[in-house]
């Protein structure tokens, strides 16, 4: 039946949009008859060969309601690698992502913190972190931390897309992570895996899910319980986290799901160490009274229509409801926290609340149609954040040694609250050229509006409110030229902004002014590769450039009665350029047996441009200096050999020396929060061996050799100062399928 051709033309009033026009064709669509056949459900078939299984992939030209053609992006397969899965190590999951700096800032395997490109791993807050699509950053505008933590046993696999593809999915500079987790089984009615791991330290790690499908409807159900004592004294951490996924399939093209899944875990602060004290025992711990405890929920409901053949419809609805609890002595680390010899107690501690109130909504469309003959792609949406951060701060808790919020003189230091709404809309178009070359334009516009009102017990009212306004057209263009269907050229260029952020506002003392002007952060990504695969080997190689205009910081001013005041403002730019190389080569035997090497390996530069900076009393250029935690080399090389059924990986991480701050200090300081974090290698070994299809063991050995290394000297939370990293550790795991 033919239903006539359609021009629709779509043009933003944006000036910087004008550029797009999209050419939309409503293709033929065919009657179909109504098919007789019914259905069988076969059991599932096990095929076994000598290959190595794969576990790192590249997502489709188009997935879902996304274009990925022409940008950089990986897949991790999860349930394919041999890995600590329980301890979550960052350096195990990502070691095939070539660029990824991981943050370790505790071992309770709880966090992951990572960057790529140059940017903050401060709980991946430059990433727009996702699960199954839902983002999981706990205020996008306020503290886009993911505080959320869904454990690696709950995970298929990870998609990691750079960020010259945020514009359909947001505006991060660094791209988004989606944690995609296992699917209910479609076979069984009731399908039963658990997942016991026990290691060093006294980890104690059982992991549950159930899933199966019923008629029209599948459900997937997961819990998760961890504790341990920590590497370090006074460290250790209770986690558990839960999930609920319930799909209503009407029909083969239309898909509800509705999830509500929680993550809550308290974990023991041991203190930021000096320099001294983290050569004399990294195990050191300086504070015995400091705790963490994010507690997270998230609700969702998914709707996924494919409307016709060719066009794709998702509607997705969530919010991050919770809280961020501390309880601090908050005192540099070369304050001892004693009892006090003449009232017999320990001091006051600190009480910091962050209650996240943050609703997310987004349509997406995706359709393809007919241009020259050739199937070309457009995708649209428009998302809506209704956020609202409450801060409560300097609340004067107890003495006491335990985990307690509670306020033994009311009220709060700093009671705040930071209001956001934002209406984006995003459009891109896939142009299939001829047969191999293909081009994407596209454009993202945001409009919104971020107030902080409240009170602080050191400013008035008044002179702390702040209003930012969010304005922005982003627009992004990339290529892909295909060589054969399994290798390709790529190039991409997009423009990303990050907005100024709570505690950027937020004046710490009545020493402190913040800029009524500031500006949120705004640049772009740009990047050139080459991927494939040819026989056995397996590459991605790219070059990179990152600028990152308008970055937070503090200058030294004077008022008018001459007094010192340190103004927080924005203080220059910042540019990193790089290479990413990847490559595996895969062999296989007769014998049953099969070898995989690889290496993943990034070079970095990253430096400060037209750039101001406080020291003392005194403004000083850094133009030139190197950023902060951007290590020049970063690399990752394994091996993997299988036989049969058992498997053994070894993987060797190293990192080279970086900066801890904008000046460049490479001497420490006395508190240890500034200097040089030295160069660091680790090597890791995983045995897996897989009895049978519902049974497989494994045993882990990490950090091998027992390096003592940090990496990074946190200037801000958890606390200035070296915050070692695990020395070596054993665990074993046993997973059982039913």
């Amino acid at each position: 039946m033919m239903v006539g051709n359609k021009l629709i033309i779509l043009k933003t009033v944006n000036k910087n949009c004008f550029f797009l026009l999209f050419l939309l064709y409503i293709p033929l669509i065919a009657q179909t008859k109504k098919d007789s056949i019914i259905p069988q459900y076969l059991d599932t078939l096990n095929i076994k060969n000598q290959k190595t299984d794969i576990d790192i992939t590249r997502l489709e030209s188009v997935n879902g309601t996304y274009i990925y053609s022409g940008k950089k992006n990986e897949v991790i397969q999860l349930t394919k690698k041999n890995l600590a899965l329980t301890e979550k190590y960052g350096r195990q999951i990502f070691a095939k992502i070539p660029g990824v700096f991981v943050y370790d800032m505790d071992g309770t395997g709880n966090q992951i913190n990572i960057s790529i490109r140059g940017l903050d791993p401060h709980r991946g807050w430059e990433f727009n972190t996702r699960k199954d699509g839902i983002i999981t950053n706990s205020d996008m505008y306020g503290y886009p931390a993911s505080h959320y933590n869904i454990p690696m046993e709950a995970v298929e696999k990870i998609e990691l897309t750079r960020g010259t593809g945020s514009l359909q999915y947001g505006a991060q500079f660094g791209g988004m992570v989606n944690y995609v987790s296992k699917q209910p089984d479609t076979i069984k009615k009731f399908a039963f895996e658990s997942q016991n791991t026990i290691g060093s330290y006294g980890l104690l790690s059982n992991f549950m899910r159930v899933s199966g499908k019923l008629a029209k409807f599948r459900y997937s159900v997961w819990v998760n319980k961890k504790t341990i004592t920590g590497y370090r004294d006074n460290s250790d951490s209770k986690y558990d986290a839960q999930a609920i996924s319930l799909f209503f399939d009407p029909n083969k093209n239309f898909h509800i799901k509705i999830e509500w899944t929680h993550s809550n875990y308290t974990v023991h602060l041991a203190g930021a160490l000096t320099d001294k004290m983290f050569e004399e025992n990294p195990k050191t711990a300086t504070r015995s009274r400091n705790y963490y405890n994010p507690d997270i929920h998230i609700p969702s409901v998914t709707i996924d229509w494919k409307i016709k053949p060719k066009t794709v419809f998702k509607f997705t609805s969530s919010a991050v409801i919770g809280a961020r609890n501390s309880v601090l002595f908050d005192k540099p680390t070369t304050t001892e926290d004693a009892i006090n010899p003449i009232t017999l107690q320990y001091s006051n501690r600190q009480v910091d609340i962050d209650h996240f109130n943050s609703y997310t909504t987004e349509m997406r469309l995706l359709h393809t149609y007919k241009l020259f003959s050739k199937n070309s792609t457009f995708t649209s949406g428009i998302q809506y954040m209704n956020n609202n951060l409450h801060r409560q701060q300097q609340g004067k808790g107890t003495t006491g040694s335990d985990f307690n919020l509670s306020l033994v003189t009311p009220g709060w230091g700093r009671d705040l609250n930071f209001k956001t709404k934002n209406y984006a809309l995003f459009i891109e178009n896939n142009f299939v050229l001829t047969e191999k070359f293909s081009v994407n334009a596209g454009c993202r516009i945001e409009n919104g509006t971020t107030e902080m009102s409240g009170t602080t017990i050191y400013y008035s009212e008044n002179d702390l409110k702040n209003k930012i306004t969010h304005k922005y057209s982003l627009l992004g263009i990339s290529a892909q030229y295909d060589i054969d269907k399994s290798k390709n050229f790529y190039l991409g260029w997009s423009q990303a902004y990050r907005p100024v952020i709570f505690k950027d506002i937020i004046p710490t003392s009545i020493y402190e002014v913040s800029d009524k002007n500031l500006k949120d952060a705004f640049g772009y990504n740009s990047e050139i590769g080459f991927r494939g695969k040819w026989k056995t080997l397996n590459w991605d190689a790219s070059l990179f450039h990152l600028k990152y205009n308008n970055r937070m910081g503090t200058l030294a001013q004077t008022d008018n009665l001459g007094n010192l005041i340190i103004y927080k403002t924005n203080i220059g730019d910042s540019a990193t350029k790089g290479l990413e190389f990847f490559l595996q080569s895969d062999f296989s035997f007769k014998n049953k047996s099969s070898i995989s090497l690889f290496t993943s390996t990034s070079f970095m530069d990253g430096k400060y441009k037209n750039a101001t900076i406080r020291s003392g009393n005194e403004n000083i250029a850094i133009s030139g200096n190197k950023i902060e935690s951007v290590p020049s080399w970063i690399s990752r090389n394994g091996v993997t050999y299988t036989f049969s059924k058992v498997s053994i990986s070894g993987l060797y991480s190293y990192t080279s020396k970086s900066y801890a701050d904008a000046l460049n200090i490479e001497i420490p300081t006395k508190e240890g929060a500034t200097g040089i974090v030295p160069s660091y290698q680790i090597v890791d070994l995983n045995f897996t061996f897989q009895l049978n299809t519902r049974l497989k063991l494994q045993f882990n050995v990490n950090n091998l050799f027992d390096n003592s290394y940090f990496t990074k000297r946190p200037q801000f939370y958890p606390g200035p100062g070296i915050w070692p990293s695990d020395g070596r550790t054993f665990s074993g795991t046993i997973l059982v399928k039913l």
